[in-house]
């Protein structure tokens, strides 16, 4: 193994577990990370996100000084860029992405490379992304060559190698799944797979960086197409008086039809963001991508309907939000569209509204500030008239049910 030290750019919820697992094979690990209170929870052995397990990896690895984390990057011998890839804002909603963190990211890390290098993008990124990267870093560093100019013969070896985790077992995942290996040569996918058969169970499959990219874009877009017919089946279901729940488990009986459950809409920093980067690639061929998109960015307002509705029923409405995070049992609020309901609810303003999220240790401010309560789910069961359940997490699936018979429900999630 040539591979001893790692750096690893961004402590957030890809990044902090990935270094954890590296730093747990019994290699070297430095997190570099903008955040100091980041830094300092790590370092203590502690951590800043919600995932199940990770804080026992962390408390072991900072314990053994395999992994400490650092606001400066320092050298090392391969360098994982896990950094956010925002859209850009803009007043004309067009969904570009954001690519000023990754750039950001080359430039910390540029001053100390070093010949033989490896520096791997891990964030989810448009198509071309890893030979700007490429780029960026050889403006940075004229003295070394880089694969876009050199090929194999080149001083750093870039490579893209998207993570494919899902939150609440990203542990689990960083191990079992495949991984999709897009080095710029053949010499730079052969050092990431050395990195990566170091930990990682499945099978590490070699392609070029761009088909990388194009991957996991693919996988989060066909998830969305999907949970898009799911949530416009249940608003044709509402219009219809049709129960959803009920039409599609017996749907999913024929032997090749699997729908989804619809929600709320759809949220996080991937199934949320992803197919938009194709979409800005390529806007007149992606048509279906993009109806999806549309669709699931909808679904919210759909609610909302709903919800006001159900509000008019009451001479002083009293309206409980059960979950903010974008899915179950996880604290990340990230493109959340239970989060963007419940603004919009406080924003009109038609009632006392109450929020209940049991995964978050310290609520958003801008919800207080706009008049919402945070209140315990045995409380706001006791004194809301309308029960919002926008997340399925497990203490709203373990709540006695009864309690919820004299209520004006709309259960987005179906665990009634």
């Amino acid at each position: 193994m040539t591979l001893k030290k790692v750096s690893v750019i961004g402590l957030g919820y890809i990044g902090l577990p990935t270094a954890a697992i590296i730093a747990s094979r019994g290699m070297n690990v430095v997190g570099v990370e903008v955040n100091q209170n980041a830094v300092d929870i790590v370092n203590a052995g502690k951590i800043h996100i919600v995932e199940p397990d990770l804080d026992i990896v962390v408390r072991s690895v900072v314990s053994t000084g395999n992994l400490r984390a650092v606001t400066t990057a320092e050298p090392a011998d391969v360098f994982i860029i896990a950094v956010p890839t925002p859209f850009i804002h803009s007043d004309d909603d067009s969904h570009q992405p954001d690519l000023s963190y990754i750039e950001s990211a080359a430039n910390t890390i540029a001053p100390v490379l070093a010949k033989g290098n490896l520096v791997i993008l891990e964030s989810t990124s448009p198509v071309g992304t890893t030979e700007k990267l490429a780029t960026w870093l050889a403006k940075a560093r004229p003295d070394l060559s880089f694969p876009q100019n050199r090929g194999d013969a080149a001083d750093i070896n870039v490579a893209y190698c998207p993570e494919r985790v899902l939150p609440g077992y990203v542990l689990r995942e960083l191990v079992s799944n495949d991984r999709v290996i897009g080095g710029m040569s053949k010499s730079c996918s052969t050092k990431a797979v050395e990195l990566y058969r170091t930990f990682v169970h499945g099978e590490c499959i070699v392609t070029n960086a761009r088909t990388a990219e194009m991957s996991k874009l693919t996988e989060n877009s066909f998830r969305d197409v999907n949970i898009a017919f799911a949530n416009e089946i249940s608003i044709i279901c509402d219009k219809l008086q049709i129960n959803v729940w009920e039409l599609i488990k017996l749907s999913n009986r024929h032997p090749r039809v699997n729908i989804l459950n619809p929600g709320p809409g759809v949220g996080g920093h991937c199934i949320a963001v992803d197919p938009w980067f194709i979409v800005d690639s390529c806007p007149k061929e992606a048509q279906l991508i993009k109806q999806a998109r549309l669709i699931n960015d909808h679904k919210p307002f759909h609610v909302i309907e709903q919800i006001m509705h159900a509000a008019d029923e009451f001479k002083r409405p009293v309206i409980a939000c059960l979950g903010l995070a974008f899915k179950a049992d996880i604290d990340d609020l990230r493109e959340s569209p239970a989060l963007h309901i419940v603004e919009h609810l406080a924003s009109k303003k038609i009632g006392r509204l109450i929020a209940v999220e049991p995964n978050v240790k310290s609520y958003p401010a801008h919800l207080t500030q706009l008049g919402v309560e945070f209140t315990s789910l045995e409380t706001a069961l006791a004194i809301a008239n309308v029960i919002v359940i926008l997340v399925d997490h497990k203490q709203f699936k373990m709540a006695d049910k009864t309690q919820f018979s004299t209520k004006v429900v709309i259960d987005t999630r179906g665990i009634l």
